[in-house]
């Protein structure tokens, strides 16, 4: 890496961090008020509030990466270019995308950045702050329907009222079905809790047998061992959303899903997001530069800030946008995820092949 590739990495990260800095205590403060009207419940207090947020500031970063990318190339490019600098750079001989070449190290860092965020600390520290507020608000973790949690293990169909924040199972049920998908048995249990040895321990259990059209037995025991694809790590799935989730939990899920004949679009086009999402940093950061470039010294740099926070809503807009239409659509997960990243290496490519030539 060259003086001037240091240089201008440098300075946009100086700018991105400032943008972070700005994003991050408006969301934070948001994020507050938000908390505010669970105050009280339980033992959630204000102290419990600000670890809440605390612990949900690493998915914020994760989120707003490609947008602080993009608001701080334009703040800190055009202020170069206001001060003659950016004009001085090209003076010396540097072309449109030996810029592009030199400012590569930042957007490949931010990128870095952005997956080990996205990968090793938001998934963690999103499923503590769920945790956090669950236990302190004495809450379940979810319930996907009205009749609870439903998760399919091969033959068995198994309906879960209650997840609790430590993974206990309340009022659990469970479907036993034959090859032809006739009822053979359902088990009944009024507490599950997962051990070490990888079992579940029930307790309260009623199991109910069927044997042909007229044959029922009923058996009651205290508890009992039992094994299923239901795991603390799957339950954890319910606490992240899957676009916030590690990428080797998705490829799991997805293909637990796959296993038992389940729709998996969704997750899919969340791994594909994952993948992808890393490189949009450098994508803004290529977009953000043809954006920057002015030939005045008086160049409005409020002007290009507001510029920037535009194009970042619309970037998110039209990338959540093409998310839910593969959905209903059934497209393609690595279209769905990847089309609104290609349109801005598109724009950016285009408009700096443009200047370059003009």
């Amino acid at each position: 890496m060259n003086t001037l590739s240091r240089y201008l990495s440098s300075e946009i990260l100086k700018g991105t961090l400032l943008i972070f800095a700005v994003l991050l205590g408006l969301f934070a403060f948001f994020d507050v008020i938000n908390q505010l009207d669970d105050m009280g419940k339980g033992n959630y207090k204000l102290h419990y509030v600000f670890l809440f947020v605390g612990l949900s500031l690493p998915a914020h970063v994760y989120e707003l990466f490609p947008v602080a990318v993009l608001i701080g190339s334009l703040f800190t490019l055009s202020t170069l270019s206001s001060n003659s600098e950016y004009t001085i750079i090209r003076a010396s001989g540097v072309s449109t995308f030996g810029v592009v070449r030199y400012l590569l190290p930042a957007g490949l860092l931010m990128a870095l950045l952005t997956f080990a965020f996205g990968e090793y600390i938001a998934p963690p520290a999103e499923r503590a702050a769920n945790q956090l507020r669950l236990q302190a608000t004495n809450s379940v973790v979810a319930q996907e329907f009205r009749s609870g949690l439903w998760v399919k293990d091969d033959r068995h169909f198994i309906n879960v009222r209650q997840v609790l924040p430590d993974n206990t199972l309340r009022d659990l049920r469970v479907y036993t079905f034959d090859d032809r998908y006739n009822l053979k048995s359902i088990l009944n249990a009024g507490e599950g809790k997962h051990q070490s040895d990888g079992r579940w321990r029930l307790t309260g259990i009623t199991e109910t047998q069927f044997f042909g059209s007229q044959q029922v037995s009923v058996v009651k025991r205290s508890e009992r061992a039992w094994e299923s694809v239901l795991t603390p790590s799957v339950l954890s799935i319910l606490l992240v959303v899957p676009e916030h989730m590690p990428v080797e939990d998705l490829w799991n899920y997805i293909r637990h899903l796959e296993e038992n004949k389940q729709k998996s679009s969704r997750y899919e086009i969340a791994l594909w997001s994952k993948l992808l999402y890393p490189l949009v940093s450098v994508c803004m950061m290529l977009l953000a530069l043809p954006f920057s470039q002015t030939q005045r010294r008086s160049s409005n740099v409020g002007l290009k800030l507001f510029l920037g926070i535009m194009l970042g809503l619309v970037f998110h807009f039209i990338n959540s946008l093409f998310k839910h239409l593969g959905l209903l659509y059934d497209w393609n997960p690595l279209l769905s995820a990847g089309f609104p990243s290609l349109i801005v290496v598109l724009l950016g490519t285009g408009m700096l092949w443009y200047q370059e030539r003009r």
